[in-house]
Parts: C-alpha cells; sequence; structure tokens
C-alpha cells in the first residue's frame, strides 16, 4: 500500500532544501569580506597623520535564524582589552520593509554594557553570553552599502542621524568601501554648526585584512 505523504510536510521539506536566493548570497559575501582581523599600520609608516589601529569584525550568535550578527571592535596595539569603539552589526533583510537589490543595510547596536565584552575579539566566546537584552538599537547609526559594478560596496551612516557621545560632538558619520581585500572607514564627527571636530581629515582610514575568520554563516 503507497504511504501518502502530507503536502505541509513536503512543503517545509522543500523550504530547509532550497537553495539560496541571490540575494542571500550577496549577504553572505558582505559578512565574509567583512569577518576577519584589520590593521592601518601600512597607511600609519607612509602618513603620520593615521594612526596604527586596529580593527576586528568578528561574527557570533552564529545558530540563530534570521539574520548575521557580527560584533566590530576597534584598539590600537597593545590595548586590545580597553578598545576605544564597540558596534553590533546585524545582517539581513527585514521581511517587512521593501529593499533595493543594490542596496544593503547593516542595522547598528550599541553594547549596553560594554566592559562586559571588552577585548572579546581575542576570546569571542564571550560574546555568546549576550542577549538581545543587552543591546540597544542605534537606527541612525546603520550603514547602508550600496554595491557597484566592480562588485565593491560603499555607502555609510546618513546625514546627520547618528548621535555623537563625546562632548561637542553633535553628529557622526562613518564611510565605508568593503572590497575583496580590505576596508576603508572615515569616522568623523562634527559640532551642531556641522564643523569638523573629531577623527581624520585627509580622508578615510586603509585597513588591510591580516586574518580573516574562515567560518562566517550565512545570513539572509
Amino acid at each position: 500500500m503507497r504511504t501518502r505523504v502530507p503536502v505541509t510536510l513536503l512543503a517545509a521539506a522543500a523550504l530547509l532544501v532550497a537553495p539560496a536566493t541571490k540575494r542571500e548570497r550577496v549577504w553572505e559575501s558582505i559578512a565574509r569580506r567583512l569577518a576577519g582581523s584589520y590593521s592601518s599600520e601600512a597607511q600609519s609608516r607612509l602618513d603620520p597623520d593615521y594612526f596604527d589601529v586596529r580593527c576586528e569584525i568578528v561574527p557570533f550568535w552564529k545558530g540563530r535564524p534570521g539574520f548575521g550578527w557580527l560584533y566590530v571592535e576597534g584598539s590600537v596595539p597593545g590595548l586590545q582589552e580597553a578598545p576605544y569603539r564597540q558596534t553590533v552589526y546585524r545582517l539581513g533583510d527585514d521581511p517587512s520593509i521593501p529593499h533595493d537589490e543594490r542596496r544593503f543595510e547593516l542595522r547598528a547596536y550599541a553594547v549596553v554594557d560594554p566592559r562586559r565584552v571588552a577585548g572579546a575579539a581575542l576570546d569571542p566566546v564571550r560574546l555568546e553570553a549576550l542577549t538581545d537584552a543587552d543591546l540597544a538599537p542605534q537606527p541612525g547609526c546603520s550603514i547602508v552599502l550600496v554595491r557597484g559594478d566592480d562588485d565593491t560596496f560603499t555607502g555609510g551612516t546618513r546625514g546627520r542621524a547618528c548621535p555623537g557621545s563625546a562632548p561637542g560632538v553633535a553628529y557622526v558619520t562613518s564611510e565605508w568601501t568593503v572590497g575583496r581585500d580590505g576596508l576603508t572607514r572615515w569616522d568623523r564627527g562634527f559640532d551642531a554648526e556641522g564643523r569638523q571636530v573629531w577623527g581624520a581629515t585627509k580622508g578615510p582610514y586603509v585597513l588591510r585584512r591580516v586574518v580573516a575568520f574562515s567560518s562566517v554563516e550565512s545570513p539572509p
């Protein structure tokens, strides 16, 4: 006697084996390009106006369905346990929001208690203990990347939407270029009149990847 398999079970099985969409593959590419250890040492040797800084981008919550998560930590050599920047980005499309095929928004979050995970780039297991309650959304600080014809992603924050936290800094901007072999970031702070009061004045930091993470979940 033939056994009939319920249609709902067949549909569920099809979803489990469904190949990634083109957009999902692009999100995966962005995650893989970003994850790793970066250094501006080469740039600082050529131009003393730039400091030698480190940028660690670590994937975490890799078992969670729906989105990819990256922890970004900025520090100077020898002081990686006391980072000057700690940010979390969520990768993936919100199904309730229409999107442009070339546009990819990395949602920004602040760590509520940054001291708890300071230096976690050296010990990523600590990041797995974070919960949703440990992250505070920063919608104005999200990074919007646009995919170019050369497969490079460029973009950044929008206008004056990202508030500053340092004295005298009304808002900050961050401009990114994500290539296959590295990342550039131009982070600047401005006062209420739009005058730059913080950050590099000549152009972005050129961050060369020195270590790439080999295992990154494929975010949608």
